[in-house]
């Protein structure tokens, strides 16, 4: 007898509708990381998976996650897909590792522990490391002075990396400044061309971006959204060649990347730089390694900025950076994309995974670390904001399909709850960080 699979048992013991898309976006997320882009091969294995399962289970049976998976594997390799069998084995093993670690292990290797001492130095000195502390403040009357000195301590950092970059400008070529989402490089890449124009360095931007594949070729999530996060839905090949044919001073078309369209348009722009120039790299991935690899190390110069905020909250714990970054880009989205802040909570989850996996290990292999975070964002984002978290705490609660959702919302909704609110924005300059998500910024983004 075949069973019809209605629904799937997750790790959580929670029992949902079962989606056979999440398994073919599965496999064509393998395949895409191993370089295969063909969706239909990953629909037609994805059937096959269904149909063994629906022919192995007992009437009334629920599959679980890991037997779904165990299933992929099998269908992957005697199909001879081993590479891509390869690539999902090791996601899976990767994720499973990460679940079964323990505080103490996630904490190791990937944090800059000296650069979160200086910050939490210069927050206790500031009294800005508590969110207490932070509205004792406001209610002083002394907001406009928070800006200003989280604006200087900003400004320090872009000046010592300026001044890093300034000593090897005999052997860099290359500067990539990186990190992850809404985490200010657009500002910090503007403000850092600035200061090293001004040193006598003669800088060449590559827009990255135009090296998206067509989005048909893109990695989907479960819920069908294009996955943009990922650094394998650029083309990396052509990002090395260009990138070794710049250095070299030969010339190079640079493709347009339509994102209206999704595509490609077909036109290109030839770009070449002379002995003197610097190309400037802003990336989401800019330390994945194989993006740069064609480019000697000693050309390369990799700066990396992170929400790093030192402040506890009301229950003793420090505010999340990945927080702080959902809520920017939210905010910067609604008003420049026209895209619901819903869908970016929605999301969210996935823009976190793609983060753990290929930016965060890097962030130790840097040559400079900026803060990006900003003392005074909270009380802007909590008139901005609150009330959609309030909303999604009550909408989400008890659907297990947006538990992610749900956890972050609720996290978000406590934080910013316990903020005083400052609806006056006009403390805040036009070429503070801030105002790349907020608007009103002087630069162009």
């Amino acid at each position: 007898m075949v069973v019809e699979i209605k629904q799937v048992i997750k790790r959580s013991g929670a029992v949902v509708p079962f989606n056979p898309d999440r398994i073919a976006h599965a496999i064509y997320r393998a395949a895409v990381a191993v370089g295969g882009r063909d969706r239909s091969i990953a629909e037609r294995l994805a059937g096959q998976v269904v149909e063994i399962l629906e022919q192995s289970l007992p009437p009334g049976g629920l599959p679980t996650v890991e037997e779904i998976q165990d299933v992929v594997e099998k269908v992957l390799i005697e199909n001879g897909h081993a590479r891509t069998a390869k690539a999902y084995i090791l996601y899976r093993h990767e994720q499973a590792r990460r679940r079964s670690k323990t505080k103490e292990d996630r904490d190791s290797g990937n944090v800059p522990y000296r650069k979160i001492w200086q910050v939490l130095s210069w927050s206790a000195d500031q009294n800005l490391h508590s969110v207490s502390s932070l509205n004792q403040r406001i209610a002083q009357g002394e907001f406009p002075a928070i800006v200003r000195a989280s604006d200087a301590a900003y400004g320090a950092d872009l000046a010592a990396a300026a001044e890093h970059i300034i000593e090897r400008r005999d052997r860099v070529k290359i500067i990539i400044i990186a990190g992850p989402s809404s985490s200010g490089k657009t500002t910090t890449t503007a403000k850092l061309a600035e200061r090293l124009r001004q040193a006598g360095l003669s800088l060449v931007a590559l827009n990255i971006d135009n090296y998206f594949f067509d989005l048909d070729l893109h990695p989907r999530d479960e819920y069908g959204d294009y996955d943009f996060e990922t650094p394998h839905a650029l083309e990396l090949e052509l990002i090395n060649q260009h990138l070794a044919a710049l250095v070299e001073g030969r010339e190079i078309q640079v493709p347009h990347y339509d994102f209206k369209t999704g595509r490609r348009t077909g036109q290109t722009t030839p770009m070449r730089i002379g002995p003197d120039d610097v190309v400037l790299i802003d990336s989401l991935h800019g330390l994945y390694a194989p993006m740069t690899g064609s480019v000697p190390a000693e050309q390369k110069f990799k700066l990396y900025i992170e929400t790093l905020l030192q402040m506890k909250g009301v229950d003793g714990r420090f505010v999340r950076w990945t927080d702080l970054r959902l809520m920017r880009r939210m905010v910067r989205d609604a008003a420049e994309r026209a895209y619901d802040p819903q869908r970016t909570l929605e999301h969210w989850h996935y823009v976190r995974s793609s983060e753990m996996r290929h930016i965060i290990p890097h962030i130790n292999t840097t040559d400079f670390i900026i803060n990006g975070a900003l003392s005074y964002e909270l009380p802007i984002m909590r008139v901005r904001l609150l009330d959609h978290f309030s909303r999604w705490v009550d909408e989400y609660r008890g659907d297990p399909n947006r538990q992610d959702a749900w956890l972050r919302a609720e996290r978000v909704y406590r934080l910013l709850e316990s903020v005083s609110p400052v609806e006056d924005e006009t403390a805040i300059p036009p070429d503070s960080l801030l105002r790349e998500f907020i608007g009103g910024s002087c630069y162009a983004h």
